[in-house]
């Protein structure tokens, strides 16, 4: 089966959120929204009020993960510090899915390399997810 895909010259909430729509499907139940929050002082990422928009339009909340690396978003305490200074902690609801231990673990019994793999806990309650984080795009000034 081959998959759709769709481009479009123009980088806006707006049409986003009408990309999504054009899909024709539904996110069902409670939604997480995975977005890269940004490191500080790095400006390449996309911020929440492009976002907000289209977090509203599947009714979601927007998830994070700490870090595995190093920097302002490796521990619960910077990383809640890093969120409500890009505003992300504004105008939606905001969950560090593993802001408090332990993982959860999951299985994959058909993995070849990998056996399991670790999340956050809190990721158990959502039952849909909407993932952004890899998004990519240009907007000019």
């Amino acid at each position: 089966m081959k998959s759709k895909v769709y481009f479009s010259k123009t980088i806006t909430p707006e049409k986003v959120t009408e990309l999504y729509r054009l899909l024709g499907k539904s996110l069902p139940g409670k939604v997480a929204v995975k977005v890269h929050s940004g490191e500080v002082g790095n400006q390449n990422f996309i911020t929440p009020d492009f976002w907000k928009p289209m977090i509203d339009a599947v009714n979601g909340t927007f998830v994070e993960c700490n870090t595995a690396y190093d920097g302002g978003r490796n521990t619960t305490e910077k990383h809640l510090k890093t969120l409500s200074l890009h505003g992300w902690d504004q105008g939606f609801p905001v969950d560090l899915l593993d802001a408090e231990g332990p993982d959860l673990e999951l299985s994959i019994p058909q993995g070849k390399m990998i056996r399991k793999n670790y999340v956050g806990k809190n990721l158990a309650k959502y039952d849909s997810m909407l993932v952004l984080s890899h998004f990519k795009g240009f907007r000019s000034a």
